[in-house]
């Protein structure tokens, strides 16, 4: 039996939406909305305040009842996803960070390809960038639109998160490439749906231009990548 058949054929599988923010509550309620106008809805949205020091609660309350909100400590975008992940309720989880939002029809093309082939723990989708109005400095777009193996366009099964593991908190930035290296690594079917699902955000104040010191973390990531794949190759075998 998969993990969608139920008594109600009809019935939609639950589907948890977990959103880390750490200030930048300017951009928070337009990422809710993009969860909440969704063609096919989410069950829940938890919302972890990594320990902002701007006000956020008050900012997201009256937008609907199925928003759970959690402060915690600072401890970084992984650690806020991990206590989200543990908070949720849904048979499926999705994430989008606090800056970024969804297209309208991401959830209701991920699910179609979950029934379209029950096999799959994860579906990904497409991404487009585009740059902030309110950036004040110059910021350069890469490719608009590109395969999005990026948290923020992942649906997956909850079971997948038992065995793959949690989120690393390590890392300052990079915490998600090594998650999927690490599912890749384990064979985990996954699809890639060739339509945009997520808009990404280009701001002053994205990590990856403000952590630009923790760019090692991804060396570090590929490096432990490498390791892995060698350690689990049968003895007298080479890379190649």
């Amino acid at each position: 039996m998969s993990n969608f058949e139920r008594s109600d054929p009809d019935q939609t599988p639950s589907v948890s939406v977990i959103i880390p923010v750490f200030n930048r509550p300017q951009y928070l309620e337009e990422a809710i909305t993009s969860v909440l106008q969704q063609t096919v809805a989410a069950t829940e949205i938890v919302v972890v305040d990594d320990g902002s020091t701007e006000t956020v609660a008050d900012q997201i309350q009256h937008l609907s009842d199925n928003i759970h909100y959690h402060w915690q400590p600072n401890g970084g975008a992984a650690a806020a996803r991990n206590t989200g992940i543990t908070l949720a309720q849904g048979e499926l989880l999705a994430f989008v960070d606090s800056d970024d939002r969804w297209c309208p029809n991401k959830l209701e093309q991920q699910l179609a390809a979950f029934e379209s082939d029950p096999s799959l723990t994860m579906v990904f989708g497409h991404v487009r960038q585009f740059v902030s109005p309110d950036a004040a400095q110059a910021v350069r777009l890469p490719a608009e639109i590109m395969p999005g193996y990026h948290v923020g366009t992942l649906l997956a099964r909850r079971a997948v998160f038992d065995q793959v593991g949690l989120f690393e908190t390590q890392w300052r930035v990079g915490e998600f490439v090594s998650w999927h290296a690490k599912a890749t690594e384990l064979k985990l079917p996954m699809a890639m749906l060739s339509d945009v699902v997520m808009e990404r955000r280009l701001h002053d104040t994205n990590m990856g231009r403000t952590q630009r010191a923790a760019a090692s973390d991804y060396l570090h990531i590929v490096k432990a990548a490498l390791d892995r794949r060698r350690t689990a190759q049968p003895a007298g075998t080479a890379d190649g």
